[in-house]
């Protein structure tokens, strides 16, 4: 880990805030997918991701590049989509950012050659 990160003063977010927030985004998650089978972003498909995850001409550009340069799959492509959908539940936001993208793109697990 990164020193600047484990001698870093600020206090992190309250247990109680975060579940709060996760909530909320669970029940956006819910209210999305009432009249289907589905409960939560996780759940879907590439029909759904294609529906529900509609991205900016910028969000496109760089996932263009990731998949370029990360070499990634088209299911790496969809759980990245699908991340980024729940990163912008957790914020608050109805849209994926860009910035909810590339988050997702740096959760993605490092391949070792």
């Amino acid at each position: 880990m990164d020193y600047q990160k484990l001698t870093d003063e600020r206090l992190g977010e309250r247990s109680e805030a975060i579940r709060a927030r996760v909530e909320r985004a669970r029940g956006v998650q819910r209210q999305r997918f009432a009249d289907t089978p589905l409960s939560c972003n996780a759940g879907m498909g590439p029909t759904e991701v294609r529906k529900i995850c509609q991205l900016d001409e910028t969000g496109r550009g760089l996932v263009r590049a990731a998949m370029q340069q990360l070499q990634m799959s088209a299911r790496a492509f969809h759980r990245i989509l699908k991340l980024s959908r729940t990163i912008a539940d957790l914020a608050g936001s109805e849209r994926i950012e860009t910035a909810h993208l590339a988050e997702a793109i740096q959760y993605r697990p490092r391949r070792v050659v």
